[in-house]
């Protein structure tokens, strides 16, 4: 685990640019949670990545709107097709394959009608 230490607030007096400015970062301390880790991998930049692809792709994550959801069983569904859409359909440019053909898990770009199929 990564843990950011942070300094005191901005000194300066204007409340306005205090409430929209993070406090500096002083120290990072990194943490062996369990398993056996490489720790110069260690980052919190993978799940901040993954943070903002999906609010990004989904309405129901993004601030200040009126699209969310209004029953918890609503939004496990939208999630679960995100992701199941985001690791088997969608190509990613850097792997240029999608995730789950990278980590072997399949062997083909599944199209929406397979997804469709898996519910029924």
């Amino acid at each position: 685990m990564l843990v950011k230490v942070y300094g005191n607030e901005n000194d300066s007096q204007d409340k306005s640019a205090r409430k929209y400015s993070p406090p500096k970062c002083t120290d990072i301390k990194k943490v062996l949670i369990s398993g056996n880790p490489n720790g110069r991998l260690v980052s919190t930049s993978f799940a901040e990545r993954q943070n903002l692809n999906m609010r990004m792709s989904m309405r129901r994550f993004t601030r200040l709107t009126n699209a969310f959801s209004k029953k918890v069983d609503n939004l496990e569904a939208a999630v679960a097709l995100h992701f199941m859409y985001y690791n088997f359909c969608r190509i990613h440019k850097s792997l240029r394959v999608t995730p789950a053909m990278e980590a072997g898990i399949t062997d083909h770009v599944w199209s929406l009608e397979e997804i469709i199929l898996l519910l029924s």
